[in-house]
């Protein structure tokens, strides 16, 4: 385990212990994007490109972080991911994530692909607000097995991953032998049915890619409408002609997200994405975005340009990794803390005081000072 959670302050320390404490595989696993990283790398980097512009002189004495997304009023406007095998950052895997996010007063998306049962995930934080992320098989009665499931746990969202029309096209060597090792420590109970190969073998990777409905369409949407009454959130879109399709098929959210960089290296960062979005759907749905953030003030970058959420990933891993559900629930509230520092020094006392007259991109700058 590495050093006490309470001495690491900044995601960036989180991230720092986090490799120094993962096996290689695991840190492999989560760390890498597709081809070159660029994306991977950008997303962050994208983020210091905006330019904050502060407030003065205004009482924020007393500052509200509590935001509401579909429904449920959370803490603050940062909640977790959907992300692959926690247990190989903690023994307890999601069901130690799921507790530190119920903690902090926050959402969770369980990824399919989770070491524990979406089941046992919510038996482990029953107060807490969970969202259950989804692939679709081509057998429909199994996708329908999984929302009913998901219902019946007490999941408040279907979150949609539409981003993977095909699964292992071209993978980093390294990325693909760690995904391979991870696959064959855990398994994930959510993605076994009757007579699929054991897991972790050749065997269930070729069952399960076959299994797999590829590539998806927006029928699927129109599908899922129909066999759920929860909400529906579609996790990978990136330009507005989707964003606009979406909504015109229903759906209650959009999570802006390039699948952190792992789906298709030179795809726009999430944050340079998401203007447009936000103004193609005009209000008619929610919008979040994950991808990169990393500071309070990336939270406050991301709501001033019209997200309503942010979802972290890696950092939540990395976090896991250095002290489990102490360690996650350590960094969120320092994000918190970061957020209502930056929120103070612009002047917002609430989260809809946070509008885009508070960012501006670092090249608008340029060009005034070009033009004096």
């Amino acid at each position: 385990m590495a050093a006490g959670s309470s001495e690491l302050r900044r995601v960036e320390d989180f991230r720092l212990a986090a490799e120094k404490t993962l096996p290689e595989a695991a840190w492999q696993y989560y760390s890498q994007g597709d081809g070159d990283n660029q994306t991977l790398r950008d997303n962050c980097e994208s983020f210091k490109r905006y330019r904050v512009l502060t407030r003065v002189l205004r009482d924020v004495t007393t500052i509200d972080t509590t935001v509401s997304v579909l429904g449920t009023t959370l803490d603050f406007p940062v909640a977790i991911a959907p992300t692959a095998h926690h247990k190989m950052a903690h023994a307890e895997g999601e069901k130690a994530t799921a507790r530190a996010a119920a903690a902090a007063k926050t959402a969770m998306v369980l990824s399919v692909y989770a070491n524990h049962s979406l089941e046992e995930v919510a038996e482990a934080a029953p107060q807490g607000t969970l969202w259950f992320n989804l692939l679709l098989f081509k057998d429909p009665e199994r996708n329908k097995e999984l929302l009913d499931r998901a219902a019946k746990a007490g999941y408040k969202a279907i979150v949609l991953t539409v981003d993977q029309p095909r699964s292992e096209y071209l993978k980093r060597p390294a990325t693909s032998m760690a995904k391979r090792k991870a696959q064959t420590f855990h398994s994930v109970p959510n993605m076994m049915f009757p007579g699929a190969p054991p897991y972790g073998t050749e065997k269930y990777r070729s069952w399960l890619y076959s299994a797999l409905k590829q590539p998806m369409t927006w029928d699927d949407v129109d599908w899922l409408k129909k066999n759920t009454t929860l909400p529906l959130v579609l996790k990978g879109i990136l330009t507005a002609e989707d964003a606009k399709e979406a909504v015109r098929r229903g759906a209650d959210a959009i999570l802006v997200s390039n699948h952190g960089g792992r789906q298709l290296d030179g795809v726009p960062a999430t944050i340079d994405a998401l203007p447009d979005i936000v103004q193609a759907v005009g209000g008619e749905t929610e919008v979040y975005l994950d991808g990169g953030v990393r500071t309070g003030t990336d939270v406050l970058k991301a709501l001033a340009l019209g997200a309503r959420c942010v979802f972290i990933g890696r950092p939540a891993l990395w976090a896991l990794a250095c002290d489990g559900e102490g360690g996650l629930f350590h960094l969120l509230n320092n994000l918190k803390e970061e957020l209502v520092y930056a929120m103070a020094r612009t002047g917002c006392v609430k989260i809809a005081d946070i509008d885009s007259s508070l960012v501006v991109h670092e090249s608008y700058l340029s060009s005034r000072r070009g033009n004096n």
